[in-house]
């Protein structure tokens, strides 16, 4: 029964990546592809090439949730725990896919483990969740929003007597680069959440030890969330490669560039599971913004923030509803 249980949790483990995969391909490839910069098969061929790679580059996120947020114990109440957690984080992703909405895959799941936690009367690490999850999440977009806003007044400046076609064409092919830079840190941040979770459903039934990462969990981890990436996810590509604000190349190219930089910075540093959703939308308001401020469509980015906020809860809810049926079986 264990073995079949742990098998499970793999399975959906992987069928969670996929989604985040999916969900989150816009984070990597919008600008690029709104601007034209690329198209989108080539756009989405390469993030999930990057996606690949950025997956087998640390491995500190997936420590931070596979043994930082909850501890789930032995055998099946472990494993159902988990379980819970994945099917929770499953259907919130589902849900604002089919609404357009970028939130979080990452709060999600770290919402949905804490849920299932609660539900299930397991000691969550509330002060891990504040330091490594909470003040991430409020940092990490207004750090995005600033220093999108500040490198493309630094652009603008340093452009302001180039001619624009040909400026245009160079910040093109720049963002060839910083779409790939940004789909390297997509991997380096998400794939290892998916990792973190597998290895938590198999110390639960006793097949592992220690927070260490297996080569096959890396693998398979990084495989799922390219797949995923390749499928597109082209209802939430939309809202954020037009719907925020119209952008040009230059301003891709900024967000892009910053968005990376702050994924590498949690993950390498600080090994702080930020969202990549809640740093490239908020980048490309602060590009958005040095056009002027009514450029950005606020409301839609009042939307986006209300789902944001929405998700810790959202999917923790969900989570506990799954708990709940869950324990009925096991």
């Amino acid at each position: 029964m264990e073995l079949a249980l742990v098998l499970l949790v793999v399975v959906v483990a992987l069928g969670f990546d996929f989604t985040n995969g999916f969900h989150d391909a816009a984070n990597s490839i919008a600008t690029s592809v709104s601007t034209r910069a690329l198209t989108p098969r080539i756009a989405l061929g390469m993030a999930a090439v990057f996606n690949l790679i950025g997956a087998f580059l640390g491995t500190g996120v997936a420590e931070t949730i596979g043994s930082g947020i909850v501890d789930v114990g032995l055998g099946l109440h472990g494993m159902s725990v988990v379980l819970a957690a994945l099917l929770g984080a499953i259907a919130w992703n589902l849900v604002t896919w089919r609404l357009g909405l970028p939130s979080s895959s990452s709060h999600a799941l770290i919402g949905a483990l804490a849920g299932a936690g609660i539900a299930s009367s397991t000691t969550v690490h509330w002060s891990v969740v504040l330091d490594k999850v909470v003040v991430p999440m409020v940092v990490s977009p207004l750090a995005g929003f600033a220093a999108g806003y500040l490198l493309m007044v630094a652009v603008l400046w340093a452009a302001r007597r180039a001619a624009p076609g040909p400026t245009h064409r160079r910040f093109r092919a720049a963002q060839t680069v910083s779409a790939a830079a940004m789909a390297l840190g997509h991997g380096l941040q998400d794939a290892q959440k998916t990792m973190g979770v597998i290895v938590l459903a198999l110390v639960a039934g006793g097949f592992h030890e220690g927070s260490d990462i297996p080569v096959w969990v890396k693998v398979s981890a990084a495989l799922a969330i390219s797949l995923g990436t390749y499928a597109g996810g082209w209802r939430i590509m939309r809202t954020l490669g037009r719907r925020i604000i119209h952008l040009d190349p230059a301003r891709g190219f900024a967000a892009e560039s910053v968005s990376a930089v702050i994924l590498y910075v949690a993950a390498l540093a600080f090994h702080a599971p930020v969202s990549t959703t809640h740093t490239i939308s908020s980048a490309i308001m602060g590009v958005g913004a040095t056009k002027r401020f009514s450029a950005v469509r606020w409301g839609v980015a009042r939307s986006m923030v209300a789902a944001w906020v929405l998700t810790l809860p959202a999917a923790g809810l969900s989570a506990a509803g799954c708990y709940a049926l869950i324990h009925l079986v096991f």
